[in-house]
Parts: structure tokens; sequence; C-alpha cells
């Protein structure tokens, strides 16, 4: 092979790395976070109860990372080039856990595997966690929550919260920051009515 020809295959040989390098240049995903509930204004001075927060359940349309929009009530869509940091579920998980926690007013929040002596779970259902489309945009995040007395079994209370924030504006940010303060919402009001409750 002569000088001339292994210049050629070179110069072939970079050229291919360019165009794979190109087509592999897709804009990663924004990634948004849902902020924790601010500390609960609470009527009762404190409580020492153990609380387990499981992750909640929900449909596999919410169980990931993908922000959920529905252009009519019957549609669903995932709102495009956005993700949520971690899956849906566990998302809500931890924050309601830190919402918990920010009170300084239970004995203890916490995950299952962390060892507590547990007095109640909150046991919960994801519903709904979305921006509907019609006949504005508007988000709406809908969790059912079930609290349970863990050394009896028995269910003390079950309530549906519901949080909606209207869009500020079209787009992704708007959208999300919606999502955000409705999930704030329909948190606090967990956080109030369980510590209220036990």
């Amino acid at each position: 092979m002569t000088r001339t020809d292994i210049t050629r295959a070179l110069a072939l040989g970079l050229a291919a790395i360019a165009l794979t390098a190109c087509g592999s240049t897709r804009q990663p995903p924004a990634t948004f976070e849902l902020s924790p509930p601010p500390p609960a204004q609470l009527r009762r001075a404190s409580t020492r109860a153990q609380i387990l927060i499981p992750e909640p359940t929900a449909t596999r349309t919410l169980d990931s990372q993908q922000i959920v929009v529905k252009p009519t009530p019957q549609t669903v869509e995932y709102l495009g080039a956005s993700q949520w940091t971690d899956r849906l579920p566990r998302l809500v998980q931890l924050r309601l856990l830190q919402g918990f926690q920010n009170t300084g007013r239970v004995g203890a929040a916490g995950v299952p595997g962390q060892g507590l002596a547990i007095d109640y779970q909150v046991v919960m259902e994801v519903r709904r966690f979305e921006v509907a489309l019609t006949p504005s945009p508007t988000a709406v995040v809908e969790i059912s929550v079930k609290v349970l007395n863990d050394r009896t079994g028995q269910v003390r209370a079950t309530r549906i919260f519901r949080g909606e924030q209207r869009a500020a504006g079209a787009g992704n940010e708007n959208y999300v920051e919606a999502l955000d303060a409705a999930f704030g919402s329909a948190a606090d009001e967990i956080v109030r009515w369980t510590i209220d409750l036990i």
C-alpha cells in the first residue's frame, strides 16, 4: 500500500467517525425535580408516632420518569424532551418523606428498609399527575391516601387529595412549574391531615 493509499484510508476513517459523532449528538432531555412541600402549619403540637411511607402505586402510564400531558381526557402523551429526575412514584415518596421530616413533629418518618418500629403506614396511590391541555393547560395531581395502623392492621382513615394549578403559559417549564405547585398543595394537605389524625 502506497503512502497515498494510507492517507486516503485514514481520511475516509476520520470522515466516518465524524459522521457517527454527528448522528449521536442528540440533545439530552431536560430533567426536572419536584420540590419538597413547605413545613406544614399543624393544629396539634406533635406526635411520637413513627411513620412508614411505602412507595405509592401508580398505573404504568405514571410509573416512569416521563411527564404526562393529556390533550383530551381520553388521550395520553408525554412531554417532549423532558423527564423527572426519578420514577414518579419514587419521587412522590421521597418528597412526602421530606415533608413529614421537615415538620419536626413526628417521632420518626422513613421508608421501607430503614428499620423503624412502625406505628402507622401512609399507603398511597398516585391517580393523576398530569397537565390537562383543555380547556386551558392545568396541572392536576390526585393522590389517594390510607393511614394504616401497623400494629393492628386497621385502616384509620382514607382520603383523596387533589391539587390543581393553571399553567402560566405554554411550554415545558411552565407545565412542570404548574405540576410542582399542584403537588405541593396536595402534599401539604397530606402531611397536615396525617399528623392531625394520628
